[in-house]
């Protein structure tokens, strides 16, 4: 049983769904359980289709609501479904509600738990995702590590079985639907957009969206791009849909609406310099080749800041500025892989 509501999770599991479907040594039945954590279309059904995922077993409908709340009504309906179908393996990916909720309800039912993206810390205890991916680590049996810190953040937490260093699947998603974004996506030709004319902008971090002070001082830093000539084009969570009224409009500000996995590739891949609080999409910049300014104190991907790609600049407007003014090509990162860590993910499953 695979576990998902959130879009990042949805490309992990199309780059490991292919590679189980595609595995010789053993036949997987794969049921995906969709929690709803992401409900608006824009965010869940535009991935489904362009990723090849098949139609989840079960559509749970379980977004909105506090972190207590979400997680509780997850952890109920997915013990349910669990109970009923009786899988012989759990698969979580990331840190979201979901991801703990579905190892959480196959713990309590004595099922194993495999951890895609296991390992990764930002040591930021205020962020829910740092409390999720902590947790559902220590009640994995697969822990599946996309890089060496990774790996060396679960040691220090005294985990040392069950570890696997496989890569990152996103980077396998990259090479897999690189090259369909360039061909199939038109949202350049849609926009009006030329290639690296324009910024790319994503927000969805509660500690950013929720946080008065934090949300002026990008709003401000982005007002201060726009009125230097620059075009930042802003995909709006659906958390800060109704907040955002008042932006949109505004000359150099291009507020739009959720997009697909292959037109949000093909932004990645064109635009000058990507200015984002996600962490797949920090990741996405490195494997498209365009510098990016982290809206965050911290990062779990410490390697693209180390290689140069990337810089933690937080919510002040100066430091944004400065950070955008100063964003370049960087250095090669090597422990992401070959493009085969779904493969390696199936292979170790099968052994097993």
């Amino acid at each position: 049983m695979t576990v998902v509501g959130a879009r990042p999770q949805f490309i992990k599991a199309a780059v490991v769904s292919r590679a189980l479907a595609a595995c010789r040594s053993v036949v997987f039945q794969e049921e995906i359980i969709h929690t709803g954590q992401h409900y608006d279309p824009g965010m869940s059904e535009a991935f489904f289709a362009p990723l090849g995922l098949a139609e989840p077993a079960a559509r749970l409908e379980l977004g909105g609501g506090s972190h207590g709340q979400m997680t509780g009504r997850m952890l109920e309906a997915l013990e349910n479904e669990m109970s009923a179908r009786r899988p012989d393996l759990v698969l979580v990916y990331g840190d979201t509600n979901s991801t703990l909720a579905g190892a959480l309800a196959a713990a309590k039912l004595h099922l194993p738990v495999a951890h895609v993206e296991s390992g990764l810390r930002s040591f930021n205890r205020a962020m829910p995702e740092e409390i999720n991916r902590v947790l559902t680590d220590h009640l994995a049996a697969w822990l599946f590590c996309p890089t060496r810190a990774a790996r060396d953040n679960l040691e220090k937490e005294g985990l040392t079985a069950g570890i696997h260093m496989v890569g990152d699947v996103m980077y396998d998603a990259a090479l897999i639907f690189g090259e369909a974004a360039r061909r199939e996506s038109r949202i350049m030709e849609v926009l009006g957009l030329k290639e690296k004319s324009f910024f790319l902008v994503t927000v969805h971090r509660q500690e950013n969206t929720d946080n008065a002070a934090r949300l002026k001082g990008l709003l401000t830093a982005f007002e201060r791009l726009a009125a230097a000539g620059k075009t930042l084009v802003w995909p709006v969570h659906p958390r800060l849909k109704d907040g955002l009224a008042d932006y949109r409009g505004r000359q150099g500000l291009r507020l739009i609406d959720p997009l697909s996995y292959l037109d949000m590739a093909r932004l990645e891949m064109e635009a000058g310099v990507i200015l984002t609080d996600s962490g797949g999409v920090q990741k996405e910049a490195y494997f498209h080749k365009t510098p990016c300014v982290t809206l965050r104190e911290e990062t779990e991907w410490v390697e693209t800041v180390a290689a140069g790609w990337n810089s933690l600049a937080g919510c002040d407007p100066d430091r944004i500025e400065l950070a955008v003014a100063q964003a370049a090509p960087g250095g090669f990162i090597d422990e992401y892989g070959d493009g085969h860590s779904g493969e390696k993910i199936a292979q170790i499953l099968a052994a097993h």
